[in-house]
């Protein structure tokens, strides 16, 4: 029992004097906001940090991202008021603390309080991640009545061009918060296949949009966006 006392109370100083020299490591000059950031876990190794200001004719971000015991440094900072906050995986985004370049600046990472809550800040590519495009062996396409891929497209890999090249991702990201989601505003529908077909006609690109997804063919291609969204809706994550 003895043994495990004094095995904690050294763990308790090692950990203590990791954080002491993290925040010693960091030098911080006129231009500078740095500190250490921390969580309930401990030093936060490998998340951003974020300094955004208003205060210049336009609106100024610097990110950076912290050493492997917590620390960072956002150099060579006009000077402004900034807001600085911590974003990384795992995590929700901290309060954001007002500071001027010259400031030593420790920071609290915010632990994300569930899985969900954490996703919202994963890259939009891990959604796209979770569509359930065609199998190679529906290819080539068969038409509206077949298997509702049009006859033009030969192969999967010119189905991911046309997506990823050629229509969708030229103009947008595919599994951003907005393409992830149906929004309310856009009204009531019978089934996700409707909702859908009323959001691709939105705005001024609605007729590329609605050709594009022609070019893919309309049924299949409609059915397999809304099974996307309707499964993230359900609390499906990537």
């Amino acid at each position: 029992m003895r043994r495990a006392l004094s095995l904690l109370a050294f763990a308790a100083v090692i950990a203590l004097c990791a954080q002491r020299g993290a925040r010693e490591t960091v030098r911080v000059d006129s231009h500078d906001i740095g500190g250490v950031v921390t969580s309930a876990k401990g030093p936060e190794a490998g998340v951003w940090v974020i300094a955004e200001t208003r205060d210049l004719p336009t609106k100024f971000v610097k990110i950076v991202v912290t050493d492997e015991r917590g620390g960072y440094l956002v150099p060579d900072l006009p000077n402004a008021t900034y807001n600085v906050w911590v974003r990384g995986y795992g995590l929700i985004d901290s309060p954001k603390l007002e500071a001027k370049p010259g400031a030593r600046l420790n920071l609290t990472a915010t632990i994300a309080p569930n899985p969900h809550a954490a996703a919202e800040y994963y890259p939009a590519s891990y959604w796209y991640s979770l569509l359930r495009i065609p199998d190679k062996s529906d290819f080539p396409g068969t038409g509206p009545e077949g298997n509702g891929i049009a006859t033009g497209i030969k192969s999967q890999a010119q189905w991911l061009e046309r997506v990823k090249t050629d229509s969708c991702w030229s103009c947008h990201q595919l599994g951003n918060k907005a393409t992830r989601e149906i929004p309310k505003a856009l009204g009531n529908f019978d089934s996700p296949v409707k909702a859908w077909e009323r959001r691709i006609q939105s705005g001024q690109a609605g007729g590329n949009m609605v050709s594009g997804i022609g070019q893919l063919g309309s049924e299949r291609a409609l059915a397999m966006f809304a099974d996307w969204t309707s499964r993230i809706a359900a609390g499906e994550l990537p």
